[in-house]
């Protein structure tokens, strides 16, 4: 049996990675365009895809460029969630795999979201995640991402009627300085909680527009391991995953 790490379980995830990239992908894209998506060498994939065009998987056009192929079609998923979830899950393994920290990816569902993927951290000290379990919005950095989007009408609906729980003594309930807060992630497009729902984890995260949902994509980061720098690294990683993330 492969051992996890082996080169065998490495092309298997390499593989699934390139069928979920390419799934639903609205355009071809050049095996350069695949490689710095899955964070690899060109040179890591020449042999993956020609198997995958072989098999039917794949298909590559006159420029050389590469499509979901016909005997991809049975491995779509006729739920609008699921497909979105296939999508995201490459960039989320992008991300974990380039910090080490415990990355999500959220929908939003009514005033709470749910844990759509979750990829835990390398590190024996680090944050998890449940995937399919519900979570408020107020008190995460992916919820707060997402809070951000709202309009006032669906704003003022929230305040109005969302329960928001003080989880630590750092939890931001008020209306008011949520709003001073929410204006402030408008700006610069990225949510931050200091240990809000769990003490000593710093969470960073941007939300993600959807054509028919709303979604966020976070990290959390213990305080024992986060710095300034740190900080500035996740953000400008996350801003340019969620890009890639809103374009596919």
């Amino acid at each position: 049996m492969a051992e996890a790490g082996s080169p065998q379980v490495k092309s298997a995830q390499r593989t699934l990675d390139i069928l979920e990239i390419l799934a639903d992908t609205p355009r071809p894209l050049a095996a350069q365009e695949i490689a710095e998506l899955l964070s690899i060498p060109v040179s890591s994939l020449s042999y993956l895809l020609g198997t995958m065009c072989q098999r039917g998987y794949l298909m590559r056009n006159a420029d050389r460029r590469y499509v979901a192929g016909p005997a991809l079609e049975r491995l779509r998923s006729s739920d609008p969630a699921g497909a979105v979830t296939g999508q995201a899950a490459p960039f989320v393994r992008t991300v974990q795999a380039k910090l080490g920290e415990t990355t999500g990816f959220f929908l939003l569902r009514g005033f709470e979201m749910e844990v759509m993927l979750s990829e835990t951290g390398l590190h024996a000290l680090r944050y998890t995640l449940e995937v399919g379990e519900r979570q408020p919005l107020h008190a995460f950095a992916a919820g707060k991402a997402i809070l951000a989007t709202f309009d006032e009408a669906m704003l003022a609906r929230y305040f109005a009627e969302a329960e928001r729980i003080r989880f630590t003594p750092s939890t931001v309930v008020e209306e008011k300085a949520m709003r001073a807060e929410l204006a402030i992630i408008r700006r610069t497009g990225i949510a931050r909680t200091d240990a809000e729902q769990t003490p000593g984890i710093m969470g960073i995260g941007c939300a993600v527009r959807l054509p028919n949902d709303t979604g966020a994509l976070s990290v959390a980061v213990p305080l024992a391991r986060y710095d300034a720098a740190v900080g500035e690294k996740v953000e400008a990683l996350l801003t340019k995953v969620v890009e890639q993330m809103e374009r596919r």
